[in-house]
């Protein structure tokens, strides 16, 4: 069983906001897959579907990006998901724009969709992939919910093709280690220093 969910808010009003980097992830690699995101559960939109034998759920909460929790444990029971069967996808003001870090683990930092999901499903042991936005002297919320910067929707969208194309791999493959490893030089121009690696 492999769950990814990618967050974001609902609505034409946010499609285009840095705070929906999750669902944008999870649009393309709905696309690579050939799949659609568009069953209704558990207030998200998912796609279900099969490969070797491995169930795939794809999902995108529709609860707005602060109840993100609700969702998330409703998809866990309905597809009798363990916590280290999930990977969330989403923004993250606190790494460099553009880049891409997976962790196995860890708190929910300043995410306020991930403090939800930590709330209801009492458990941070969860895999997660963080698309960076950079830090901006703009109010948080303002930042997030803007629409992104023409001059830089062609790099976001390199880093976030370039991070389905990794997550079409995991789902055949199940080794998050090497995606960890190559989700880490993402939005990078040298090679990411040993220190920059722990993060």
């Amino acid at each position: 069983m492999i769950l990814i969910i990618g967050l974001g808010n609902p609505t034409e009003e946010y499609a285009n906001t840095y705070h929906n980097m999750g669902f944008m992830v999870l649009d393309k690699l709905a696309e690579i897959l050939k799949k659609d995101i568009k069953k209704r559960e558990c207030n998200s939109l998912v796609a279900s579907f099969s490969i070797k034998g491995e169930k795939v759920v794809l999902a995108k909460p529709q609860t707005f990006m602060n109840l993100s929790g609700e969702a998330v444990k409703c998809l866990m029971k309905k597809h009798q998901a363990d916590v280290s069967e999930i990977i969330v996808v989403f923004d993250d003001i606190d790494i460099e724009k553009y880049t891409v870090r997976a962790r196995v683990n860890g708190s929910a930092g300043t995410h306020n969709g991930m403090k939800n999901i930590i709330e209801h499903i009492q458990n941070q042991n969860f895999k997660r992939i963080r698309v960076g936005i950079g830090k901006n002297d703009r109010v948080l919320k303002d930042f997030v919910l803007a629409d992104i910067k023409e001059e830089e929707k062609e790099k976001f969208d390199e880093s976030i093709e370039k991070l389905a194309k990794l997550l079409q791999q995991y789902i055949y493959r199940k080794d998050f280690n090497k995606l960890m490893r190559e989700t880490s030089k993402i939005g990078k121009t040298e090679e990411v220093s040993a220190e920059e690696d722990k993060e």
